[in-house]
């Protein structure tokens, strides 16, 4: 049977739209949303109704091809404490989202977006491979502080999609890999991959800084800044994910336009870019030994890289650890859609959203449990 489904992506500064019937892709879209655009809006909540409306073009247009549709599937935001696949879109999810359980990111948009469709249509919708998906080992959630648990947070469903398609292209038991897949958009991070799982991850707030990302900074110079009475919460995290990075020091965040001004001869653009690629470069050899310096592959993902100039200066320093795959763009789209299949073939269970409290979180996530066995947690303040 031809299912029809429906998926839906917001990014930082895009929201994706496409139709697949089966395998078989009928339209594909990407808003783009400038920077005079999304300033209007205070918070990334506040943006809803201003990309909803952008949705709704796209299929206006194409009202008669989605006739019949099945399934509407959504990239998944920083929802806390979620494990890997589908999850059915319930009020109880959308609502966490609204009262500020996720953490801000344009990803927690796809949800809410879903929802008002999927009610339009009256047919379910799912979000797949959340952000926050968490496969971590143990030892990957220990800080230097009990207060605070490293979690993960990561581009989850176009690191495993990329590695996936790297598996078919070897022929090769996915599984059986062990890979360095760097995600490289206005946002970068990197997971490494063993046993089909991402087991370690550098977030976007804690490696290279990105095109729009301040990634990380020596921690006394933000509490610096957090105390100066300069800044409110909101414009750090701001300064942090939106207007960090390359365009914090280029008024860009157009890598291509990066790259004009650097062949125009533009040094300080040239300098920050190489500087870039080193700080990407770091993380991924950062990553290499949580499988012992064993990595197959190194893939390079995602929008940047389809940039020559950004791909050959990584690869030459990384090289040296595992032959460097390159699949330029991201693959989300085909992710969600054959996440979206596989549902509708009963081939995948989905699971419910449950917003826990700390209390049951600690007795339920084994991870939680173990820290607090040990002693390596500070119950009386919580993670």
């Amino acid at each position: 049977m031809s299912y029809k489904i429906l998926s839906i992506n917001p990014g930082s500064t895009s929201t994706k739209v496409a139709f697949y019937v089966g395998k078989k892709l009928v339209f594909s879209e990407s808003i783009t949303h400038s920077d005079e655009e999304l300033r209007r809006y205070d918070e990334i909540l506040d943006q809803l109704p201003f990309r909803k409306k952008a949705v709704d073009e796209v299929l206006q247009t194409y009202r008669e091809e989605l006739s019949g549709l099945d399934l509407i599937m959504s990239r998944g935001g920083l929802l806390p404490y979620v494990q890997s696949g589908a999850y059915l879109i319930t009020k109880e999810m959308t609502d966490a989202i609204r009262n500020g359980y996720a953490s801000p990111h344009a990803s927690n948009l796809g949800a809410l977006i879903a929802e008002e469709i999927a009610a339009t249509f009256k047919i379910p919708a799912y979000i797949y491979d959340a952000v926050t998906s968490d496969e971590f080992s143990i030892i990957a959630t220990i800080t230097g502080l009990p207060e605070i648990r490293r979690e993960s947070m990561c581009h989850v469903l176009n690191i495993k999609a990329t590695a996936h398609k790297l598996a078919k292209k070897y022929n090769k038991n996915f599984k059986k890999l062990k890979l360095i897949v760097a995600h490289l958009g206005g946002g970068i991070s990197i997971g490494v991959l063993e046993n089909g799982k991402i087991i370690d991850a550098i977030r976007d707030d804690a490696g290279p800084f990105s095109p729009e990302r301040s990634g990380m900074i020596p921690l006394l110079y933000i509490i610096d800044m957090c105390y100066s009475g300069e800044y409110t919460k909101t414009q750090m995290i701001k300064l942090i994910r939106g207007m960090g990075g390359l365009k914090a020091y280029l008024g860009t965040s157009d890598a291509q336009k990066i790259e004009e001004m650097i062949l125009e001869g533009n040094e300080k653009a040239k300098i920050l870019y190489t500087a870039q690629a080193y700080q990407i470069a770091k993380g991924i050899g950062e990553l290499a030994p949580v499988v012992n310096g064993k990595v197959d592959y190194i893939i390079l993902t995602g929008g940047m890289a389809h940039s020559a100039m950004m791909t050959e200066m990584i690869k030459k320093r990384v090289e040296f650890i595992a032959p460097v795959e390159l699949f330029p763009g991201e693959n989300e789209m085909e992710a969600l859609t054959m996440g979206g299949l596989r549902i509708l073939r009963k081939e995948e269970e989905p699971k419910m959203y449950k917003l826990l409290d700390q209390k049951t979180m600690d007795e339920t996530n084994p991870h939680l449990a173990m820290l607090n066995k040990l002693g390596l947690t500070r119950e009386s303040d919580g993670i």
